[in-house]
């Protein structure tokens, strides 16, 4: 079972994306709408890969990143951004994000974002 926390405040406006994610029957999908919901999942639940809005109301994005990776080394994330992906990586350089996804994702995102991690994680 994939364990993925989406962290949103915008709901509605990524719904293609959300029911996406959650509609594949091998993974478990939480959504949360602050970057510290996202840190007590990471610390209660493990899960494998947080992914991160651009506009969260008491965080920054890169900024999240960091905070997981120092809750957990292990978990992988992505991030909802309007950057390109050149200025994407000089920002997130050495975060070992596993990928951008553009600000308004969508149900191919979404697949193209789980087979990105079942590839790392080596699994289906």
């Amino acid at each position: 079972m994939l364990r993925i926390v989406f962290a949103t405040a915008r709901p509605k406006a990524l719904q293609a994306f959300t029911a996406a994610l959650s509609s594949d029957s091998e993974a478990l999908f939480k959504q949360v709408v602050s970057g510290a919901e996202a840190l007590e999942a990471v610390r209660t639940s493990a899960p494998h890969i947080v992914i991160i809005d651009a506009d969260l109301p008491d965080t920054a994005p890169l900024e999240l990143v960091q905070k997981l990776l120092r809750v957990n080394a292990m978990v992988n994330t992505a991030v909802v951004s309007p950057l390109s992906d050149e200025e994407f990586h000089e920002a997130s350089e050495g975060l070992g994000i596993l990928g951008r996804l553009p600000n308004e994702p969508g149900e191919s995102d979404a697949a193209e974002l789980l087979h990105k991690l079942r590839t790392v994680l080596g699994v289906g």
